[in-house]
């Protein structure tokens, strides 16, 4: 592809599926050589863009891809309301329960006879299989 880079040069692959991974991908590049004054032509499905009808033959697969994209994306929309209407929120379930909370505040909070703190946060973490950072962010919370 380096070397079709003049304007009048052309690119020439034997099937379209060989120069990109997905169809706006493909899009994409023909956009870039396109503005380069570059000419794409693929052996197999006799599309050459220098001409009307391959020119029309992507701008036709651009509104297919734009269409696709649009679609994805209206069904993810959907998928989330789906999911939000019975309370779910998304995102991964917190790593300690509400009462294991209130059990780490105790932890932390429980003094030694020294009057110095009973518990570390790293001995706390390990007691609940969790990283020091989560009981930390518990913690911080009232």
């Amino acid at each position: 592809m380096l070397s079709a880079s003049r304007p009048g040069d052309q690119l020439v692959v034997t099937k379209l599926d060989r120069l990109g991974r997905s169809l706006e991908n493909l899009i994409d590049l023909s956009k870039t050589l396109q503005e380069g004054g570059v000419d794409l032509v693929v052996l197999d499905q006799g599309i050459d863009t220098s001409t009307a009808v391959g020119r029309m033959f992507f701008q036709i697969l651009g509104s297919i891809a734009d269409f696709e994209h649009a679609l994805m994306s209206e069904r993810t929309r959907d998928g989330l309301a789906a999911a939000r209407a019975p309370g779910r929120t998304g995102g991964q379930k917190p790593k300690l329960g509400p009462r294991q909370v209130k059990l780490a505040h105790e932890m932390y909070d429980e003094k030694g006879p020294d009057w110095k703190r009973a518990h570390t946060v790293e001995h706390i973490a390990r007691e609940f299989g969790v990283t020091r950072p989560t009981i930390y962010r518990h913690l911080a919370k009232p």
